[in-house]
């Protein structure tokens, strides 16, 4: 069977606050108007569910499955909507009551759980503006690179500050990746200078394309960039969302991956 050609996805911006009801049903909202839109593959952002106080994000933990606030909610837009949902960060019981795992879950059209992937890289900065994160005293690390099947393309997950780390992303196409998923909630400081390089970095070394769906705005105790992506293999920025909430389409081409490949082949001259 020859792999499908084309691939409609739409790359979601939220704004998630700290009420879990109404970020939920946003979300569904957003999955529904992209699958009218054409989309068969959503991507939401890191935090989609809740961004507050840890406190309230440990008590909305729970395991990967039928039951719990979030994957329902979530399971359930998938189904109606009848398309792939890929949520980004959403809190998974750990071992840990105190950390939970900051997880990347994929959903199929009929609403199962196919693939999940536990954010590898916890964002512990103090950034030139004061601001201090220190994720991992919230959150536990995962340990393993996680790669999906969808309508037969092959597609990497990973969480935000991942995307500093290149090593993981040769990783996933060592494993067949030919697009990348980074969910992301960027700081405005560390946004305004680096988010756009980062991204079409990763798509350029490894000739994938990126999707990047983030946070935009003013949540609790944080600000973040916004300026949802989507990059194309050879670098290009292929879609934008604005500031606020909204979404960017693109189509992805097979076509287009395996010329740029083909013309400039630097995954086969790859010595280390």
């Amino acid at each position: 069977m020859n792999p499908v050609e084309t691939l409609v996805v739409a790359a979601v911006q939220l704004s998630t606050q700290d009420d879990v009801a109404n970020n939920l049903s946003l979300a569904r909202s957003m999955v529904r108007d992209a699958a009218r839109r054409g989309a068969q593959l959503v991507v939401m952002p890191e935090n989609l569910a809740f961004m507050g106080p840890e406190g309230r994000k440990r008590e909305l933990a729970a395991p990967l499955a039928p039951g719990s606030q979030v994957f329902e909610s979530l399971s359930m837009a998938a189904s109606d909507a009848e398309v792939w949902v890929i949520a980004g960060g959403i809190p998974e019981k750990s071992e840990d009551p105190n950390r939970p795992f900051n997880t990347c879950a994929v959903f199929a059209p009929d609403g199962s759980l196919v693939a999940s992937y536990r954010k590898i890289h916890l964002f512990d900065v103090d950034l030139s503006d004061g601001t201090r994160f220190a994720e991992t005293d919230a959150c536990s690390r995962g340990d393993a690179v996680a790669c999906v099947d969808i309508e037969g393309f092959r597609v990497g997950l990973s969480i935000c500050y991942d995307v500093r780390f290149p090593e993981l992303y040769r990783r996933l196409v060592d494993q067949g990746a030919e697009v990348v998923v980074v969910p992301s909630a960027f700081t405005v400081t560390t946004g305004k200078d680096h988010w756009h390089v980062l991204m079409r970095a990763r798509a350029i070394e490894n000739q994938v394309y990126v999707i990047a769906p983030a946070q935009f705005g003013t949540h609790p105790k944080r600000t973040t960039y916004g300026k949802t992506i989507i990059v194309d293999p050879w670098g290009t920025v292929v879609a934008q969302c604005s500031d606020g909430v909204g979404m960017c389409l693109h189509t992805l081409d097979r076509s287009y991956l395996e010329q740029v490949r083909r013309s400039l082949p630097a995954l086969r001259h790859r010595r280390l």
